[in-house]
């Protein structure tokens, strides 16, 4: 696959409307409500983020989320917030003795800490039927896994995951990996390093953050992160590097982005997911490689401005 006009991927994508596929897990989200000691509740969960925001940013896209939730009201309550936001919600399973995960986030100075309740959360099991999961990408233009889907698996189903994926990329859909380095889901970090760079060699596009892969890689700077996942099998690379450069391979092509400088930063929540969104947005509408990239940075920006994980954008600013 090549970033430029006439890759294949991006050009078939062109050419028929997209159906993006997220895989993960979404989690009751406890956030600051701006009041002390007070929070809102809402849903939220990295490649669920990225799906939510490709459907303010493509409406008339396919945007389907892939997980396993529970049949108790909290698991209701986050379907019925997936189908209002237009996510295609027919491939989430339902497990009658697991419910969703929570998480609670701490904000000092705009900067997020979390607390997680998930150990037995129900999106642990949406890798166990291989089928199932198969069925669920055979019409995607796009499939899209994080470390954090993975981390979350048992270690079986994690290679049925990325075997699906292999096989997607396979058949010429779009497979799109962010890295999400969270070694507390892992048994040990070097298994969520291997696992990570084996998602790498079945995913064409590798959308990484630099702080992340420096600690747990020791990556001697962007460059190495990119040349990296570049040897790994991916032919788009990402860096994501905060509000700084993003370095970028594409097609064959290297190069980085300044993206614009962000105002007022309340909370980073999702930063990297909504970027995603608005990468992938511009990537499979066949955008040059550095407008999609700025079209990502300006989705972050605008979320990283407001409270909590989904933020409504103005696409009048993008």
């Amino acid at each position: 696959m090549s970033a430029n006009q006439n890759s294949s991927p991006a050009k078939q994508a062109a050419q028929a409307v997209p159906n993006f596929v997220a895989i993960g897990e979404c989690m009751v989200e406890m956030a600051p409500s701006g009041v002390a000691g007070q929070f809102q509740m809402s849903y939220a969960g990295d490649t669920f983020n990225t799906a939510w925001y490709l459907r303010q940013l493509c409406p008339t896209w396919g945007a389907r989320f892939v997980s396993r939730i529970g049949t108790d009201s909290a698991s209701d309550g986050m379907l019925a917030m997936a189908q209002k936001a237009g996510l295609d919600t027919g491939h989430i399973g339902r497990s009658t003795d697991r419910s969703i995960g929570l998480y609670l986030i701490s904000l000092v100075d705009g900067e997020r800490s979390f607390s997680y309740w998930r150990d037995q959360s129900a999106a642990r099991q949406l890798a166990d039927d291989r089928d199932s999961l198969a069925r669920a990408v055979a019409d995607a233009t796009c499939v899209y896994i994080s470390g954090i889907t993975l981390g979350i698996l048992t270690p079986d189903s994690r290679q049925t995951l990325l075997s699906v994926v292999a096989e997607a990329r396979a058949a010429g859909k779009v497979t799109m990996f962010d890295s999400n380095l969270r070694p507390r889901l892992w048994e040990d970090t070097a298994t969520m390093c291997d696992t990570v760079m084996q998602a790498a060699a079945v995913s064409d596009i590798v959308l990484p953050s630099y702080d992340d892969e420096v600690t747990y890689f020791a990556d001697a700077d962007q460059e190495a992160t990119r040349t990296r996942y570049l040897n790994a099998g991916a032919t788009t690379v990402i860096v994501k590097n905060g509000d700084g450069v993003i370095e970028y391979a594409a097609g064959g092509n290297l190069g980085q982005v300044t993206p614009n400088p962000v105002g007022n930063i309340v909370d980073t929540t999702a930063a990297g997911d909504s970027f995603n969104a608005g990468f992938v947005a511009g990537f499979l509408a066949n955008a040059p490689i550095e407008d999609a990239i700025m079209q990502g940075a300006g989705v972050a920006a605008q979320v990283i401005s407001q409270r909590g994980a989904l933020v409504n954008l103005d696409l009048t600013k993008l």
